[in-house]
């Protein structure tokens, strides 16, 4: 049996000098020696201008960048008042300091936007040299356009608020479409969490022959196409659906052949888990062996779990872009870290080095 093997594999090592991450599940594979690393860490500028914060969003996350840089995360006080309202105030001096802010705008999204854009108020004032907002999950990227009259582009209003609020510099994990980049007047650093899921897949004993990748939806083709072309050329099949209202989704036909095969359906969200199962259970249907279900971003709105766990999926792999409450938990569940990834970013973006660091600047969807 043929293993599969993606191309260009990341060698993987620990960092010359840096504290381990702190392992984030007893069933992840991946170790604090096992992570990727990208990049020489010898070759550093000078760390003392450069803090992280973290928002209150998703502070393991914040915590594993900061251990894979060998730093510690800046101090600040974020707490709310009796009516609701947020208060941030920097515990240290940030003057001409290059300042990192990470804080995803997951659920609930509107307070941890809103405590973003203070964060980054808060710096502002305090005479930071520069404020990079590191938002690995960017909330309200699905209302990137318009499908309907009288409508909003809420992604963009978002854009604008973050702009204004005093951001020099945007650091987003896998946008719902790239086109939002766009929205931003400044600068925009977009990486993608799919490589991280490639190189935990390359591990598994799947025959290359066996593979198929699945997009659940016609929109994700040039995701999936990339994906697969990076998962030893796999063969691509795409799950045909009509939508009838937001978060209600039906599958009506499959693209491609997945008879007898292990079919890996790849979405860069999964929220309500509506696309995604029906999906499943056409592909088992017409006679899929094992199927299995990645996503970068792990929203898990109900009744996402009850979907996710009831036997249609052989695993669901996710990452820690958005925090996951132990309640979600269910046995089928795999969480990789994309701390290493964001973490080596940061540090280019502080060095002033290109971003393009392969395999994980490019999953080449076009």
């Amino acid at each position: 049996m043929q293993r599969c093997q993606r191309v260009d594999p990341v060698r993987l090592r620990a960092v010359n000098g840096s504290p381990p991450c702190v392992p984030l599940s007893d069933r992840s594979p991946w170790t604090p020696a096992t992570m990727p690393i990208f990049g020489d860490a010898n070759i550093r500028k000078d760390d003392t201008r450069l803090r992280i914060f973290s928002g209150t969003a998703n502070p393991s996350l914040a915590q594993e960048i900061a251990s894979y840089m060998g730093l510690e995360l800046g101090k600040v006080n974020i707490k709310r008042f009796a009516d609701g309202e947020i208060y941030v105030q920097l515990q240290e001096s940030v003057r001409g300091c290059n300042v990192f802010l990470v804080q995803p705008s997951c659920p609930p999204a509107n307070e941890n936007l809103m405590e973003l854009l203070i964060m980054i108020d808060a710096c502002r004032r305090a005479s930071a040299k520069n404020i990079t907002a590191v938002i690995p999950y960017f909330g309200y990227a699905r209302a990137d356009r318009k499908s309907q009259g009288r409508e909003s582009i809420a992604a963009k209003l978002v854009a604008n608020m973050i702009t204004e609020a005093g951001a020099n510099r945007v650091l987003v994990c896998d946008l719902h479409s790239s086109q939002a980049m766009g929205y931003f007047d400044i600068p925009v650093d977009h990486v993608y969490g799919q490589p991280v899921i490639l190189d935990y897949l390359a591990s598994k004993t799947i025959s290359s022959n066996d593979l198929v990748v699945v997009s659940p939806d016609v929109g994700g083709v040039a995701r999936a196409r990339a994906f697969a072309k990076k998962l030893s050329d796999a063969p691509l099949a795409i799950v045909d659906k009509r939508r009838h209202g937001h978060n209600v989704a039906e599958v009506m036909n499959l693209i491609g052949d997945v008879r007898g095969k292990v079919a890996v359906m790849m979405d860069d969200m999964i929220d309500t888990a509506g696309t995604i199962a029906k999906g499943a259970e056409l592909l088992h249907q017409e006679g899929a062996r094992e199927v299995y279900a990645c996503c970068t971003h792990a929203v898990f709105s109900p009744p996402a779990i009850e979907r996710l766990s009831s036997g249609l999926f052989q695993e669901v792999i996710i990452t820690n872009t958005i925090p996951l409450k132990e309640e979600k938990n269910f046995p089928q569940l795999t969480i990789l870290s994309v701390a290493n990834l964001l973490g080596e970013t940061i540090w280019r973006v502080h060095d002033d080095c290109s971003v393009g660091h392969a395999p994980y600047s490019t999953l080449d969807i076009d």
